[in-house]
């Protein structure tokens, strides 16, 4: 039996490592063509690619790289590395990593069917919401991306802090948040849904 190099050892890891980041990509690569398949368009029908859309409730919000919504996909990824440790707490970080693209990706298809899209509207704030494009929801994927790496490499209380800040923030200026949006499409506040429309007004 041939005794294993410090070059091989490190030609292995560079594979396995080429490997393990590749099965994210090739889950982001097919929500994509899972959303086309879906009809919804590359970038925004306006034609043109902003980094930020600061308008949440105009034609903008949802088709650009970021958005309002951005701190939502954000925690998601706190909470989906806190999941995966939970879950896989033995598992390689970097096959976590994975099941959280996975998640996130499943996800982002699922929001952009049409019954999901028609239920936003008629049940929470999103009254202009008609379904993601595609760049903004792959931008939304790697939003959470950032969330889930953040979360495993500071401490605990700091990913607190930046999950309520981020909650709070949002809530402030759109009347909207990830917190709100879970509980207004389980169950639909009437008063909570006049609250959040009449910022818009």
């Amino acid at each position: 039996m041939t005794a294993s190099t410090p070059q091989a050892d490190y030609e292995t890891a560079k594979r396995n490592t080429l490997l393990i980041l590749l099965v994210p990509l090739a889950i982001v690569a097919a929500q994509a063509l899972g959303l086309y398949a879906l009809g919804r368009t590359p970038i925004c029908t306006c034609g043109y690619v902003k980094l930020w859309e600061s308008n949440a409730f105009g034609s903008g919000n949802s088709q650009h790289l970021s958005d309002w919504y951005t701190p939502s996909h954000i925690v998601h990824g706190f909470l989906f590395y806190l999941l995966a440790w939970a879950l896989f707490r033995r598992a390689p970080i970097a096959w976590r990593f994975a099941f959280a693209v996975f998640i996130e990706a499943a996800w982002e298809v699922i929001e952009n069917t049409s019954w999901i899209i028609e239920y936003y509207r008629g049940n929470t704030v999103s009254l202009n919401y008609y379904g993601d494009s595609i760049i903004n929801s792959v931008f939304d994927t790697l939003w959470m991306a950032l969330g889930f790496v953040v979360a495993w490499r500071v401490p605990i209380l700091v990913t607190v802090f930046l999950a309520l800040a981020l909650e709070a923030i949002a809530a402030y200026v759109i009347r909207d948040n990830l917190t709100l949006n879970v509980v207004m499409f389980i169950y639909p506040f009437e008063s909570i849904k006049a609250w959040q429309t009449a910022i818009g007004q």
